[in-house]
């Protein structure tokens, strides 16, 4: 992975429930194994955690308000240095 590389970013922000879980869902079918995925999400998705452990994924959240940043990686993605325990992105 390439701390160069840009960041797969999936804004659902403006998306009805669930498609912002959807969505989410489907950019992940299609992220390569050695990228990271960043959503913008306007809540925090707890129901998407229990999803994301069951299908081997790990995630760092940060946020408040009505603005969340939410990094995705394979669990069995090795973490680069200075990214907070964060792979680097894609």
């Amino acid at each position: 992975m390439s701390a160069s590389a840009p960041t797969v970013t999936l804004d659902v922000r403006k998306l009805p429930p669930p498609e912002p879980l959807e969505r989410i869902l489907d950019a992940l079918a299609d992220l390569p194994a050695d990228c990271t995925l960043r959503v913008v999400h306007r809540r925090e998705p707890f129901p998407l955690y229990d999803l994301l452990r069951g299908m081997g994924y790990t995630w760092r959240t940060r946020g408040e308000d009505e603005h969340f940043e939410i990094l995705i990686w394979p669990l069995d993605a090795t973490p680069s240095r200075g990214s907070g325990g964060a792979p680097a992105p894609c």
